[in-house]
């Protein structure tokens, strides 16, 4: 059944694993979900408080992030290539497109979706963007834990407070913490000793890509596999699981939460993996494998997501709204074209500098390697929706400012996706 039918029925000096900070979750959800640092962007919004306003495409409510694509066939899987598509991507790319993986699937006619792909099975570290993969972990283990009660699930995530600890050490990334006594933002990085809920953990791993965030959810994650219905279980035994389980043993847990959901859910392992923790504790204290990523499998997951295919609709639809930026754009988000649009959203970097006459080493513009990963479900305008489509982006284009690129490749890819779509042909 074809895809129309189917919709119709070196030394190196300077390293840094560098991520995207741009917070996500719609404005309207501190109550429901208790994530704190949404009431001080709400207030921000509504000018009691000073800041940043949001862009228009921010504004959606938690109701109007949903899944766009669930009621689709449960068999549908990516189209084939469209050659026509792929050349006006190519296009975009210009000169230096054979350092760029890109897949872009359109879904703005349901009824007729393309797919657009350049070195789509090229595998690079995911950097930052692996994350999702703990988001995708996490959710599984919660399904697992309580397969038909949705409510249980959002329970625990609301209500389970978690307390850092050294698994969180270190990391350079602030997150930001609302001070509900005082009713103050605080931003920092988090350290040994700061409390925060599941939901607001996830928060800070996906909106402020926060890697001591990650590191503690993969922690909580291999607590909440191995104890079942008693977790969350008290700290000191919780530490004392880490101290005595043998070494071998730990990374067993540690694949078992987070690289089995990934095939269980119809992706391919090899490639697409998250296998070790993000930050340098975590790494000696559970031993993990490497990481890496295709932007083909990247698509097929953001494809799973809108189909409310990851785990369930219910694990789908939260990942989506934590995927929705709704504090500073960056990047590839950054894009002027897309003020208007509601981006749901993931990047991140790794690049590295080796001494070279008359080049100065700087973030993001690496001269031995520049990785820059983006992962963005744009909907265009956030409403009334007209346009809708799914880009993963992975770049190596040395000496240059790859966050600059994106964002630059961000507008074309707009413009393309206009051109493709104009006014008065889609209803």
């Amino acid at each position: 059944m074809n895809v129309s039918t189917m919709v119709r029925a070196m030394t190196v000096v300077c390293l840094s694993a560098a991520a995207a900070i741009a917070a996500a979750y719609p404005l309207d959800s501190f109550e429901a979900t208790g994530i704190g640092r949404l009431e001080e962007a709400r207030r921000v919004q509504a000018g009691t408080m000073p800041g940043v306003k949001q862009p228009r495409g921010a504004l959606l409510t938690r109701e109007e992030v949903d899944l766009r694509l669930e009621d689709l066939p449960s068999e549908m899987r990516l189209p084939t290539v469209d050659p026509e598509f792929t050349a006006q991507v190519r296009d975009v790319l210009g000169a230096q497109v054979d350092a760029y993986a890109v897949s872009i699937l359109d879904l703005s006619d349901r009824a007729q979706p393309r797919y657009a792909e350049i070195n789509g099975d090229v595998l690079r570290n995911p950097g930052s963007v692996g994350k999702l993969m703990v988001a995708l972990a996490f959710f599984q283990a919660l399904a697992d834990l309580y397969p038909n009660d949705t409510a249980k699930r959002f329970d625990l995530l609301k209500n389970t407070v978690v307390t850092a600890d050294e698994f969180v050490l270190t990391d350079s990334h602030t997150v930001r913490r609302w001070d509900r006594a005082d009713e103050r933002l605080i931003r920092r990085p988090l350290a040994p000793g700061d409390r925060g809920t599941l939901f607001e953990f996830l928060d800070w791993m996906i909106s402020a890509s926060s890697n001591s965030a990650a590191a503690a959810l993969m922690k909580e994650g291999m607590l909440l596999k191995h104890f079942g219905t008693r977790y969350p279980v008290p700290v000191d035994e919780g530490k004392r699981y880490f101290t005595v389980t043998p070494r071998a043993e730990l990374t067993r847990a540690l694949a078992e939460f987070i690289e089995t959901p990934v095939t269980r859910n119809g992706l391919d392992l090899a490639r697409l993996r998250q296998g070790s923790f993000f930050t340098a504790t975590g790494k000696r204290k559970v031993q993990g494998t490497s990481s890496h990523a295709s932007t083909r499998e990247l698509m097929n997951y953001m494809f799973k997501l809108e189909q409310g295919r990851l785990v369930d609709a219910f694990s789908s639809r939260e990942i989506k709204r934590l995927m929705y930026s709704t504090e500073r754009r960056i990047r590839y988000a950054s894009s002027p074209a897309l003020f208007n649009s509601a981006v749901y959203f993931k990047s991140g970097s790794w690049f590295g500098c080796k001494p070279e006459p008359g080049f100065v080493c700087r973030p993001y513009a690496g001269n031995v390697r520049n990785f820059m990963n983006s992962v963005a479900i744009v909907e265009h305008p956030a409403t009334p929706r007209r346009i809708h489509y799914v880009v993963t982006l992975m770049s190596n284009v040395l000496r240059r400012n790859s966050a600059v690129d994106h964002q630059s490749l961000a507008t074309r890819i707009q413009r393309l996706m206009e051109k493709r779509h104009p006014v008065s042909a889609v209803p």
